[in-house]
């Protein structure tokens, strides 16, 4: 019977819950899109390619492990953990031996894989409609670093060799020459000091990862010469089909090579597809002679992996099980299936983990916000038909009667919901990985998995949250008697003391969230309890909005005094609807509140790290690389030039302490105390400097990672570098300007070795202030045939450190933007149901006396004191939760508040409210007074 009436009350009254009904159809949506990422992080599929023809595959383990054994209460428990390392990890040279000996092999493949990126000319390219187009372009296209003059011999030798299409290959060398100088573009890297007769300047190729591996491995995916040779000699090199379609090169072309070391000018001697027509989706190969292959790795008795191919009739899960067993005791795995794409694709394993916590973090606290909101527009709704249900107790209706009426209503409304919403929120969950893989927050590499289990997560959720809200604001017309219910309908009562209470106490549960934050130091910590303390102290302004917003009406009851007819009115419905005006203020101050916090923290942590980054460097100019990095080979020249007094060169990784990981820098020893201040608080640089000059290693740590980690001046720092290598080094100095320059700090060349790109980032060049002066276009000039580097300013430099800052900005814009997106909603639908159902009372003010243009003055005068109220709320949460997080990370207690950003979310948020008011205030206007105070309720 129930269930009936629950049916006909939503048909009579579809206005009361539609907005219910749009806030938990926006609520599933979100849910299912987050659900789907969390899902490709639990169980998305890792496709493998180089790989894809070789059955099992042999790899280095890319974890580090730690066992703990735990006594309680009599028993042992031994616990096992793993951490993925930052870098691919290598196997001994040896492993392959052990492998070819083992009977059912018939192949095993050595594989190289390392750093390779093409370098293209600079200036718009065109897609080549042909076979015959290709051929042309490459042979107008040698790239070469080493001078316009080798440029026009080689289109001379191309030429010759033969193009399809003769007049192109006809053309004079010296107006090619000319053609290309025009359309290079000018940079920092050379700056004034280019001459006209210089080569293009090249850019790397972005289309794709790209990689270097030896020829040897090819059989691999299996890759086959669809014109050519292999390579032989050093400078040979083989290119993908899709890396000479898409820059139009073809035989014999020239093409410059930024690899590990210096960039360096093959010759292009064959190009290879895929067999079976397929291709490299995620990646570009270029394949080198062997010698020169092992040259580039810089890994000597070391492969990366082994691809092995069993006997014909052996059995692929019988070999790998005598694989394992061989193996056993070193750090080899065995992998088959599509578990050698994670082997492949270290990064795309990666992903994983950020996509379950990034899924895990917007779903939660998108459904906390969304019970928020959805308890808001259940009490709107249930409050629009207080008489209606007052006249079900005055009848004789039960307290649990009445709770299953309103329970089952909301598990209608939340039900069709849920269907509506999670159907919205698949394409919401494919355009959110799009996204998130054009940011390269995650890899391509990593496939969208879809499934029902999403969907029915968010119609679950979305249910739960329906019920528990309509629970929650049921309590109140449930409980009170009979013969009060027509009492409380006609008059809106004080707040229960209970409802005061609860609200005292998640307001302390709040304050003690933001004691807490205050004291976190790292921003993984951090960043869950930031939202969730805004979300607590955003739950404690609407248990207790009506109190907030009577004693608001008090102090703006002068103002709007002064406004008017409609502001007095104002006034008055502030004190009389406090329950109405605090329904409205609650989603518009956690708008605020959420949107400052999630625009400033960033800022308040990016500035922090540029200012301890822009104090710390000393040196005079910075070598900065706009492509893969600075060669060591560029920072020796710069170090050789008089007048130079140091050059360090920096590389960033991560490392792990046990299983924790920390951000680490590697930098050049020899004068670092020139071009580096961390702002040292105990040992000395110097010390550094002079024990990495030796066969002594020590590093230098943070004060963060020194009380984290008990150490000092003198400790053992035991830790595991990128590539999984473990290596035990002394503190010489602990540093304060851990934010800028991370918390550990070794010698370049100890992780230079250990990682994928070795190459650094930048280069802190100090000059002799009683030597020779070095000018800006004479550190150019010695890096001119380095492309990509550009020379910088010290006072530019913190620039680079911006760039980083902004990328991981914009991840958590995205992800929190669709929350606050749905908050947006959520105020428009609140507003709208509050202002919507006062249809009666308009008509009563008209009558009364009031014209239509009073009445509107007064909903925009309630709508710009709920505004006020919001934004001093959400303002409030706002600013001490990021002062707390400012505290916790720089020490300071001053965030970053961009004053434009905040005027722009407080005028955003004025513009919802005041349409949102409006727009359904001359709706309710447009019938007649006479005709509504008439009509039946």
């Amino acid at each position: 019977m129930m269930l009936r009436y629950a049916l006909q009350s939503i048909r009579h009254r579809r206005g009361a819950f539609l907005g219910s009904l749009i806030a938990l159809m926006c609520a599933a949506a979100l849910i299912t899109a987050c659900g789907t990422l969390l899902e490709t992080g639990l169980r998305g599929r890792i496709a493998p390619e180089r790989y894809a023809a070789a059955p099992l595959v042999i790899s280095a383990d890319q974890n580090v492990h730690q066992t703990t054994v735990e006594k309680k209460k009599g028993r042992t428990r031994v616990k096992h953990k793993a951490k993925p390392v930052a870098e691919r990890a290598w196997l001994p040279e040896s492993t392959l031996r052990t492998v070819r000996a083992l009977p059912g092999v018939k192949a095993a493949t050595p594989e190289l894989t390392f750093m390779a990126v093409a370098l293209l000319p600079n200036g718009p390219s065109k897609t080549p409609s042909s076979s015959s187009t290709t051929s042309t372009t490459s042979t107008s296209s040698p790239w070469n670093a080493s001078g316009a003059a080798e440029l026009a011999d080689t289109a001379r030798t191309e030429g010759a060799s033969g193009g399809s299409n003769a007049s192109d290959a006809s053309l004079d060398a010296r107006a090619r020459v000319r053609s290309a100088t025009r359309g290079a573009k000018v940079t920092n890297t050379v700056d004034a000091s280019r001459r006209a007769d210089s080569p293009p300047e090249l850019r790397p190729d972005t289309a794709s990862t790209s990689y270097g591996h030896s020829w040897d491995s090819a059989s691999l995916t299996p890759f086959k010469l669809t014109q050519g040779r292999a390579p032989v000699a050093p400078t040979d090199l083989v290119i993908d089909q899709a890396l000479a379609t898409r820059a139009h090169i073809g035989l014999g072309a020239r093409l410059t090579v930024q690899s590990t070391q210096s960039p360096r000018t093959y010759t292009i001697t064959g190009i290879a597809a895929p067999g079976a027509g397929g291709r490299l989706n995620q990646q570009t190969s270029l394949f080198f002679s062997t010698a020169e292959a092992a040259r580039l790795a810089a890994r000597p008795g070391q492969v990366a992996a082994i691809g092995v191919t069993p006997e014909t009739g052996t059995n692929q899960s019988q070999l790998a099980a005598a694989l394992r067993k061989a193996l056993a005791g070193s750090s080899a795995q065995v992998s088959m299936g599509e578990a050698r794409g994670p082997v492949e694709f270290l990064d795309a394993a990666g992903a994983r983990v950020k996509l379950v916590s990034l899924g895990g973090a917007i779903g939660g606290t998108a459904l906390l916000v969304a019970l928020l909101v959805v308890v808001g527009t259940f009490a709107l709704s249930i409050q629009q038909r207080h008489r209606e249900l007052a006249l079900l107790r005055a009848i004789a209706a039960t307290p649990r009667q009445m709770r299953r009426l309103i329970s089952r209503e909301a598990l209608i409304v939340g039900a069709v919901a849920g269907v509506l919403g999670s159907l919205a929120g698949l394409p919401l969950g494919a355009w959110l990985h799009g996204r998130f893989v054009e940011m390269g927050a995650i890899p391509a590499t990593l496939e969208r998995a879809v499934s029902v289990f999403p969907m029915a997560a968010a119609v679950a959720a979305t249910l739960l949250a329906a019920w528990g809200a309509s629970r929650i604001s049921a309590r109140r017309i449930s409980r009170i008697r009979p013969a009060e219910a027509m009492a409380e309908a006609s008059v809106e009562r004080h707040p229960a003391r209970g409802r005061i209470i609860v609200g005292l106490v998640v307001l302390t549960a709040g304050a003690v969230l933001v004691a807490v934050l205050s004291a976190l130091r790292t921003e993984a910590s951090s960043t869950p309890v930031i939202f969730l303390s805004v979300v607590i102290l955003s739950v404690a302004v609407a248990l207790l909005g009506p109190v907030v917003v009577r004693a608001a009406a008090v102090l703006l009851s002068g103002p709007l005094g002064v406004s008017g007819p409609g502001g007095r009115l104002a006034t008055a419905n502030l004190r009389g609807n406090a329950a109405r005006m605090a329904a409205a203020a609650t989603p518009l101050a956690l708008l605020i509140g959420m949107t400052c916090t999630v625009l400033f923290v960033q800022p308040t942590l990016g500035d922090a790290a540029r200012a301890q980054t822009r104090d710390g460097i000393r040196a005079d100019w910075v070598l900065a690389a706009q492509g893969p990095g600075v060669p060591d080979e560029a920072a020796r020249r710069v170090r050789a030039l008089p007048g130079v007094a140091a050059a360090t060169e920096i590389v960033h990784s991560t490392v792990r302490v046990g299983l924790d990981k920390y951000a680490a820098q590697g930098v050049t020893p020899g004068g670092l105390a020139r071009t580096w201040n961390p702002d040292v608080t105990s040992g000395s640089i110097e010390r550094f400097s002079t024990d990495n000059a030796t066969e002594a290693r020590s590093a230098a740590v943070s004060q963060l990672a020194a009380d984290q980690l008990g150490l000092h001046p003198g400790s053992r720092l035991s830790l595991t570098l990128g590539d999984g290598t473990p290596a035990t080094l002394t503190v010489a100095a602990v540093y304060a300007r851990g934010l800028g320059f991370g918390d550990i700090t070794l010698p370049h060349d100890l992780l230079a070795r250990h990682m994928d790109n070795p190459l650094a980032s930048a280069v802190l060049v100090s000059l002799d202030q009683s030597g020779p002066s070095v000018t800006h276009s004479e550190l150019a000039s010695s890096v001119r045939e380095f492309p990509g580097i550009s020379v910088l300013t010290r006072s530019s430099a913190d620039g680079i450190q911006a760039d980083k800052q902004q990328s991981n900005a914009e991840v958590n814009y995205l992800a929190m933007g669709l929350v606050l997106a749905f908050t947006a909603i959520a105020v428009v639908n609140t507003l709208a149901m509050s202002v919507s159902e006062r249809v009666r009372e308009f008509a009563m003010l008209r009558l009364a006396g009031a014209t239509r243009r009073q009445v509107l003055r007064m909903l925009r005068a309630e709508a710009l004191a709920v505004l006020l109220i919001a934004a001093v709320l959400g303002s409030g949460i706002s600013l001490a939760v990021l002062t707390a997080f400012s505290i916790g990370m720089t020490g300071s207690a001053a965030p970053t508040v961009v004053p434009l950003g905040y005027a722009t979310v407080v005028g955003v948020a004025a513009l919802l409210a005041l349409v949102a008011t409006a727009v359904p205030g001359r709706i309710a206007l447009k019938p007649r007074p006479v005709e509504v105070a008439t009509a039946r309720q």
